[in-house]
């Protein structure tokens, strides 16, 4: 399997290969990894995708809780929005996590060394040719050039991806006019509290983005029209404008600074045939909600069992299929929302500023304060709505949930003990919230793949579980296939095995918790 690009989309793909017994390559044209603290945020469900991985708490050990946002209009605070313990209640990580790109990287670059892998630096993809049963890839590095075959490649490489390229897949969008900068910074002054401040004016925008360390932060501001005349050779002094005397901010040392215009592209097609596209080589769009690296994550994580099962067993190539469907309907549901949120940031109509500057700070500060906005907010940003409903993959309903639903966190018990920790083994499972039938327990022992029952509690109910349904639970954490009645579900879901994976699974386990 060739991986082309280093990036945490191709990190996560390649530690999910390798986890799973898969041979990788990853290869990056670049001579290291990123410096600088691109993407910050990590969601709620890349971290639940971490923990069964066995390194979630390391990202939270080394990230920074965003206990609140601040909103400033025109040098002035306007609301404190709490966010604390958002998701409480619907997944182990209820809170924002602030963790810069680069520290990001070298995580996962150490996990993925920890497992024999090493990344192939300076080397860059040429060309390559699909040739039905195989992909023949040549490879360029320090002059020389390399061709060798593959199963499988998956183009992790950017917005500008060479796979993306050679495969002539069209990536229709476009591109905003706005003109934005980013500097990594130390500071002092009110808004440096390790919290999140946002000014909304009439002419600027300013995000203040809290790093771990005292005085660190991140600034993403908008530039004005007048500055932005000659953007190849602004400075960070020629963006000090009013957002920045608005909120006093004192910046002592500039560590990083860049300016940038957004995008906003989905690519045609994830997939042709041997070959997939992945992260910013599929999607890009504005940075609104902190969307694209654990997006990229979400694609990572989806394609990499699919892909582990048909080298596996032949017959569950069909399981590749549903890669494009599933991931490249989010995408466009992403980008269409982003889109509508980034233009009512940074659009200059007299509305648009009416409702920046009167209307959200009054609005949105009382509408969280709302459980049931709350949570919708939270799900949203955090991606645990993420569903594949729609994809072929995915059948059945069962209580509230439906197939291609993300399985819902459920704590088991008064103590720490949740049905999320059967998931560290990364593969396929049937759950039961109540009492198992014999027949579900024999066709778990026939076909070689962990039962779960959980002794049923109230609460349970309230996630959406319905007692004594089946769920089959596929390797990402969403349900395959869901029945209501689980005595009656075992022809369902060895039907359902046998079409997608063969006739096993893995290691036989009847667990009840």
């Amino acid at each position: 399997m060739l991986i082309v690009g280093a990036g945490p989309t191709g990190l996560v793909l390649a530690l999910w290969l390798t986890r799973y017994g898969v041979r990788v390559r990853i290869i990056d044209k670049l001579a290291a990894s990123g410096t600088t603290s691109r993407a910050l945020a990590v969601q709620g469900r890349t971290l639940e995708f971490y923990q069964q991985f066995g390194f979630a708490q390391a990202v939270i050990d080394h990230g920074h809780k965003v206990a609140a946002v601040n909103l400033w209009v025109k040098g002035k605070p306007a609301a404190r929005i709490p966010l604390g313990d958002l998701g409480l209640g619907l997944t182990p990580f209820p809170f924002p996590i602030i963790f810069p790109q680069d520290e990001h990287e070298a995580l996962l670059i150490g996990r993925l060394s920890a497992l024999g892998i090493e990344i192939e630096r300076q080397v860059e993809l040429a060309d390559f040719e699909d040739l039905g049963a195989e992909i023949r890839a040549t490879l360029r590095k320090a002059g020389t050039e390399e061709v060798g075959s593959y199963a499988y490649l998956a183009g992790c490489d950017g917005a500008r991806s060479r796979v993306r390229e050679v495969l002539g897949v069209g990536f229709p969008g476009g591109t905003y006019d706005h003109l934005f900068y980013v500097a990594d910074v130390e500071a002092g002054g009110s808004a440096m509290n390790g919290e999140l401040h946002v000014d909304i004016d009439d002419a600027d925008f300013l995000g203040v983005f809290p790093l771990q360390g005292t005085g660190k932060a991140r600034l993403i501001g908008s530039v004005r029209d007048d500055t932005a005349k000659d953007h190849e050779h602004l400075e960070f002094e020629d963006v000090r404008g009013r957002a920045m005397q608005n909120l006093r901010i004192d910046v002592k040392h500039v560590n990083w600074f860049s300016t940038y215009r957004v995008h906003h592209r989905v690519a045609q097609q994830f997939r042709k045939s041997r070959a997939f596209l992945l992260g910013d080589a599929a999607h890009i769009h504005s940075p609104v909600g902190g969307q694209g690296m654990n997006t990229g994550i979400g694609d990572a994580v989806n394609l990499a069992w699919k892909l582990a099962a048909s080298l596996k067993e032949p017959r569950s190539s069909s399981l590749l299929d549903s890669y494009e469907p599933e991931r490249i309907a989010f995408a466009r549901r992403l980008v269409a929302t982003t889109d509508r949120a980034f233009t009512a940031v940074t659009s200059d109509t007299g509305f648009a500023r009416f409702v920046r500057t009167k209307v959200i700070p009054a609005l949105l500060p009382a509408l969280l304060r709302l459980p049931a906005m709350r949570r919708f907010a939270f799900r949203t940003v955090s991606q645990i709505a993420v569903n594949y409903r729609d994809s072929p993959l995915n059948r059945g309903e069962a209580g509230k949930l439906r197939g291609g639903d993300r399985l819902p966190w459920v704590k088991i018990g008064r103590g720490e003990e949740h049905n999320f920790a059967a998931l560290t083994s990364m593969d396929w499972q049937i759950h039961v919230y109540g009492d198992s039938p014999a027949s579900l327990r024999a066709l778990a022992d026939g076909r070689k793949i962990p039962l779960h029952v959980f002794p049923w509690q109230a609460g349970m109910r309230q996630a959406g579980v319905l007692r004594n349904a089946a769920y089959l639970i596929r390797p990402d954490g969403y349900i395959g296939l869901a029945d209501a009645d689980a005595g009656a579900s075992a022809s369902l879901i060895d039907a359902y095995l046998s079409e997608n994976i063969g006739p096993f699974a893995g290691p036989a386990t009847v667990q009840v918790n």
